[in-house]
């Protein structure tokens, strides 16, 4: 992990491909195996296999909505001319290729949003001509979408308020998926700024007496520390994980302002260095492993951080991080804390401790009362 001086693309290309750098790290987290969306890889013969499915599909789908195939297609003519200026390359289809497939989450495998809710406009199908509108207007991109990521991608924040997600304007499904995770827009916060970044692992926080807790927002980024109490918001760690995220920090560092699930990989990666971190997050709640062990989800987190850019003078978790550091440095936490890890960890150690303190004071007591006793005989005599 590095800081970069390398500018931001050009927002008005949002459909780019993935920087190089971030590529050779893992190249089939951006690489469809399966169906190709959009046209940036469409045409490859290892994905000419789900080309017929996708004919059906389409049937299916004016068989259920009842709607012309033409009238479909003139939507997509009319927009022809803005979906061509959505790509950053060159797009060699002619007019008559333009097609609407299902959705993925591959930055390099997406179709302008804009225009999959105009196919699910009765406005612009069907209009006030035709009495088909109630059925029709029944579809909902925003609301597919939704229970596509929820359930297939396990995103925690899809229970987020439905009509604040609809009022988001995603530019495709990468930007779409990353607004489920960090329930877009977030309220303004200032970033701070770190000499370092070398924040506490969650066994070295919980060593110092730091309690973990899973914590209630959906948004990814509310990670709260307050009275020796880490709130971290539930994360599902699946086979999903790794390109899924991969392709939002791609959609970051080539489209966006505000590098929010950058910097919340980055803390992750500071906050789980072994596979006991990861048992810990899973025995709290707050992360739950669906891989083969911990050692699994500790190396996915790890990995995730390769070719992200840290940014130490506008970095969203600073003010977090100068907390932790400072409450694992006071000594009096880690005495706390391995006394009551250590030694009263159990009832009966409790209790045994409780004992021995008593019989000290006791003794104590004992050996105070004989000093007195013989000063007293000293003075009569």
């Amino acid at each position: 992990m590095e800081g970069s001086n390398e500018a931001p693309h050009d927002i008005k290309n949002p459909y780019i491909p993935v920087p190089e750098r971030l590529r050779r790290v893992i190249e089939k987290a951006y690489t469809p195996e399966v169906v190709s969306i959009g046209p940036l890889h469409h045409g490859k013969e290892s994905l000419q296999a789900m080309e017929e499915h996708k004919k059906r599909y389409l049937q299916d789908f004016i068989r259920r909505t009842r709607v012309g195939l033409e009238d479909y297609m003139k939507i997509i003519k009319d927009q022809e001319g803005k979906i061509r200026s959505c790509y950053a390359e060159t797009i060699k289809f002619s007019s008559d290729d333009f097609d609407i497939w299902p959705n993925t989450r591959l930055l390099e495998n997406q179709l302008p949003f804009f225009d999959l809710e105009d196919l699910f406009d009765p406005d612009k199908i069907i209009g006030r001509r035709s009495g088909r509108r109630s059925t029709f207007c029944q579809l909902s991109v925003i609301k597919l979408s939704r229970v596509f990521f929820k359930y297939l991608m396990h995103i925690e924040g899809a229970d987020g308020n439905l009509d604040k997600m609809c009022g988001y304007k995603a530019e495709h499904f990468v930007d779409f998926c990353r607004n489920l995770y960090l329930q877009l827009p977030l309220e303004r916060q200032a970033k701070g700024k770190l000499k370092t970044l070398n924040t506490p692992s969650i066994t070295e926080l919980h060593r110092a007496g730091v309690k973990f807790r899973v914590g209630s927002a959906k948004n990814l980024l509310d990670i709260q520390f307050n009275d020796g109490i880490l709130e971290i918001p539930k994360l599902t760690i699946s086979d999903e994980t790794e390109p899924t995220v991969r392709n939002l920090l791609a959609f970051e560092q080539c489209h966006c302002m505000e590098n929010y699930m950058n910097d919340y990989v980055v803390i992750m990666d500071c906050f789980v260095n072994t596979a006991k971190d990861v048992e810990l997050l899973v025995k709290h709640g707050i992360v739950e492993n669906r891989l083969c062990d911990s050692s699994g989800g500790s190396t996915l987190i790890n990995n995730l951080a390769d070719g992200v850019i840290v940014e130490l003078n506008d970095f969203y978790f600073a003010t977090l991080c100068e907390d932790l550091n400072k409450y694992c440095k006071t000594s009096w936490h880690k005495w706390k804390a391995n006394l009551r890890q250590n030694y009263c960890n159990t009832p009966w150690a409790t209790l045994s401790i409780a004992a021995a303190v008593l019989l000290l004071v006791l003794t104590l007591i004992q050996a105070v009362c004989s000093v007195v006793s013989v000063l007293q005989s000293k003075k009569i005599h």
